[in-house]
């Protein structure tokens, strides 16, 4: 109860959040633009803007995951209201875990807003809705959710700027690992092999999220691949939100 206490707290806070509003809003914008910007490409031009208002959709989506995941843990601690919050009744993982669930519950309406203006709008332009396309806001939500639990833990034990970078370097570091496989097979010193496959598994492969290719190509989706993908996500957010309780656990606020 506690928890759902502070997720609603949180959920009214990000709500009235201006950079929530101004990322959403821009979100939409580029989402809805992307049929005006493939009229200047070369191509499929229903494939162009399938692809261009999914980017903008995923693009701004995470930045509203990653700024306003980080400013309202700030703003607790910046303005003091954290020793209130903490002076009740309450463990600190009451906190983290209504943080978390306060987010997802502000990014789940943004990204059913941002998904639903562009559904429409696909709809307009004689697109097509499929599954493909509604799988990949599944997916979507699902890499949300990992990148506010890296969000929480950076927040947890420095500050918003620094906070931000070693998020957003996760981000962009999550979804190129899969070279990482091409590197390994140009090293030959097994201690070398070892440390990246180490790096390999502990970074978020956060590219197995990424369903565009399917939904403009079209291309069947194996049910079992995306079982194993929402698996991923919730054993990997339960680790980072474990670890981050043990590190707020331990900091002292004076």
């Amino acid at each position: 109860m506690k928890v759902i206490i502070l997720a609603i707290n949180t959920f009214k806070e990000a709500a009235r959040s201006k950079v929530f509003y101004l990322l959403f809003f821009m979100g939409v914008l580029f989402a809805v633009n992307a049929k005006f910007i493939s009229m200047l490409t070369v191509g499929n031009e229903a494939r162009v803007t399938l692809e261009l208002g999914l980017s903008a959709i995923q693009i701004f989506i995470t930045l509203i995951a990653i700024f306003t995941g980080i400013n309202l843990v700030y703003k607790e601690i910046d303005k003091r209201t954290i020793y209130n919050i903490l002076s009740k009744p309450l463990h600190r993982y009451h906190f983290i875990f209504g943080k978390f669930l306060g987010l997802m519950t502000t990014l789940l309406a943004a990204l059913l807003g941002m998904g639903a203006l562009f559904l429409l709008f696909l709809m307009l332009v004689g697109g097509a809705i499929t599954p493909q396309l509604l799988l990949f806001f599944a997916m979507l939500f699902c890499e949300l959710a990992i990148v506010v639990a890296i969000s929480l833990l950076f927040s947890s034990f420095t500050t918003p700027i620094l906070a931000t970078i070693f998020t957003i370097t996760t981000y962009v570091i999550g979804h190129i690992l899969w070279t990482y496989n091409q590197f390994k097979g140009l090293i030959t010193d097994p201690i070398s092999k070892i440390v990246v496959k180490f790096v390999y598994y502990l970074l978020p492969n956060l590219e197995k999220f990424n369903l565009k290719s399917l939904v403009v190509l079209q291309s069947p989706v194996n049910p079992t691949i995306m079982v194993m993908n929402v698996l991923y996500a919730l054993v990997y957010t339960s680790a980072l939100l474990l670890l981050s309780l043990i590190i707020f656990s331990k900091r002292e606020f004076k």
